[in-house]
């Protein structure tokens, strides 16, 4: 599940107009990395949360966007419900 989530979240990064050779796991989202701005990070998040599920409550949002991509895919994959 986790590679999964990575991939949507390149995915949708790209989709964004990020450069896909720019854009890997150990990319942060924070002004350390691609620099998204706190909207484009809540955009994001709420992708997450519609296409795997999960729960993300809005103060969370901020510690997202200091995370790598690989490290948001591995906290969104505890977070997705069992089937």
């Amino acid at each position: 599940m986790k590679d999964e989530i990575r991939q949507y979240l390149i995915g949708a990064l790209v989709k964004m107009g990020f450069d896909p050779e720019a854009v890997d796991g150990s990319s942060s989202l924070g002004p350390a990395g691609i620099d998204l701005d706190s909207l484009a990070v809540a955009d994001l998040v709420m992708q997450l949360e519609d296409r795997f599920g999960v729960h993300i409550d809005e103060d969370e949002t901020e510690r997202f966007a200091m995370m790598t991509i690989d490290q948001i895919a591995e906290e969104s994959a505890s977070r997705v419900p069992a089937a």
